[in-house]
């Protein structure tokens, strides 16, 4: 009945989102709650929130933080060069900077981060998909799919906890995986090219000149559009009715937004300044000491000087602190901000009840058991193959941790009854990692699709198929290179 009850609890939640019924905070809270009584332990809910949300509170702190230092980046003009650069070198180029997005993906992956990729990754290159018009659902499932292949990396979490879980060597276990793993970051790009050329297609090629002479344009336009509007209005007050006065006031307000207007688009988002080089929070002087902060602080999070969230809180502060020395105008960057940050902080918290109930009342296990048993005994001696087959759905039903430690040694343990080695089992349990990387148990796929604006349902209609192809390619790669 439990493993019933979790596989209907999460369908339940993913049809939901995706069909746009509930938001992604209701979802993850209302429906653990409501199965959780389904199971009979909704005496015992309260006590599996707390500890989903003492599990995910340092991660919620660490985001909150780390989304109000970038932020700030954003603010100074720490990344325009990069945009500006990207931009003139791409010629407003759809199909380059598709490419561009994957690239600076992975690269930034390098730090082991899901949450600061994404954020680095979302604050150089949503000004240029705003700008161009392009589509922010092929920036995050691009971003994500080539996170979700680096996140691989020894330092990144998954082989960790598969060494741990089996008592394995890191090294053994990811060095040999590099040739597949190369071969599904390619189809990665390749992907990222024909989601380009479609864009490119869609949207033609501009000059940056373009872009902001036509940025330009329709700011003037609506400029005059409101001064004309006000005008009318005035006249219509002064000469009309009551009556008049209200329809003038609809208008006016039609005028302004526009009933198919995108919220996204509303021209105070702070990065769509970042190519306005005249606005008032840019600090050129202080340029290379927020370089150097910043890269500072990706140091102090590789060699782990510190725990991530304390570097973050002390960034932060430190960057408020040296770039707008005054109290006003850090309470106005605070304000500015705190949007992204009341909704990616929201998503986690929202997550732990989700992952609380779905621990707590033990759905995880059972499903993961269910799954387990059910492997014909005919398949032992391909256990690596399976193991390869059930990364795709249990990480991305399960977190890291549930699977890597509790699927994986039985999984291990079944193949060894077979003779297959457990270093070929640990291999295989990465391939899922792409998939993984937008699963909604995940706090960093928040970070994305919240600083991206882009809805979580449409971002996993959109992202699914792509990044469970990408992590088969890196299976297929591995069983054909005598690696899995």
């Amino acid at each position: 009945m439990l493993t019933i009850l979790g596989f209907a609890m999460i369908a339940t939640f993913l049809v939901l989102i995706m069909m746009k019924k509930m938001s992604p905070i209701a979802a993850l809270v209302l429906i653990p709650a409501l199965f959780c009584v389904f199971v009979g332990k909704g005496a015992k809910l309260g006590d599996y929130v707390i500890e989903g949300v003492g599990n995910l509170a340092p991660t919620a702190a660490m985001l909150m933080f780390a989304i109000v230092y970038f932020g700030l980046m954003i603010d100074v003009g720490l990344f325009d060069p990069i945009v500006r650069g990207i931009l003139k070198f791409c010629k407003a180029d759809p199909l380059r900077i598709v490419i561009g997005t994957a690239l600076l993906a992975a690269i930034v992956s390098l730090d082991g981060d899901g949450s600061t990729t994404f954020m680095i990754t979302v604050s150089a290159m949503y000004p240029l998909y705003k700008r161009l018009k392009m589509s922010l659902v092929v920036m995050t499932g691009v971003a994500a799919t080539a996170n979700g292949v680096m996140n691989t990396l020894p330092w990144g979490g998954p082989t960790a906890r598969a060494a741990t879980a089996l008592k394995l060597d890191a090294g053994d276990i990811f060095v040999p995986m590099i040739p597949a793993l190369a071969v599904g970051l390619l189809f990665v790009f390749v992907l990222a090219y024909f989601l380009g050329l479609r864009e490119r297609k869609r949207l033609g090629v501009l000059s940056l000149d373009d872009v902001l002479e036509q940025d330009k344009i329709v700011k003037d336009e609506e400029q005059e559009q409101s001064e004309e509007t006000v005008l009318v209005g005035a006249g219509a007050s002064a000469a009309g009715s009551g009556d008049d006065k209200v329809r003038t006031a609809k208008t006016t307000g039609a005028a302004g937004s526009g009933t198919d207007a995108d919220p996204a688009d509303d021209a105070d988002d702070v990065r769509l300044q970042g190519l306005d080089p005249n606005r008032p929070t840019l600090r050129p002087k202080l340029y290379w000491f927020n370089a150097l902060l910043t890269v500072t602080l990706l140091t102090a999070m590789i060699m782990e000087w510190l725990p991530i969230p304390v570097l973050f809180i002390l960034g932060a502060a430190l960057a408020l602190t040296v770039n707008f020395p005054h109290i006003p105008d850090q309470k106005a960057r605070l304000a500015a901000h705190a949007d992204n940050v009341l909704n990616v902080s929201g998503m986690v918290f929202a997550a732990a009840v989700f992952t609380g109930v779905l621990q707590g009342t033990g759905m995880v296990d059972s499903m993961a058991k269910w799954i387990v048993d059910g492997i014909p005994e005919g398949m032992g001696p391909h256990m690596a193959l399976v193991t390869g087959f059930l990364s795709l759905p249990l990480t991305y039903f399960m977190s890291n941790d549930g699977f890597y430690f509790g699927v994986l040694p039985v999984l291990a343990e079944a193949g060894a009854a077979h003779g297959v080695s457990p270093l070929e089992i640990a291999r295989a349990s990465l391939v899922g990692q792409p998939l993984h990387m937008s699963s909604p148990l995940v706090p960093a796929v928040y970070v994305l699709v919240g600083m991206a604006k882009v809805e979580f349902g449409d971002h996993t209609r959109f992202v699914v198929k792509w990044a469970a192809v990408t992590s088969l390619i890196i299976l297929g790669a591995g069983i054909l290179m005598g690696i899995i």
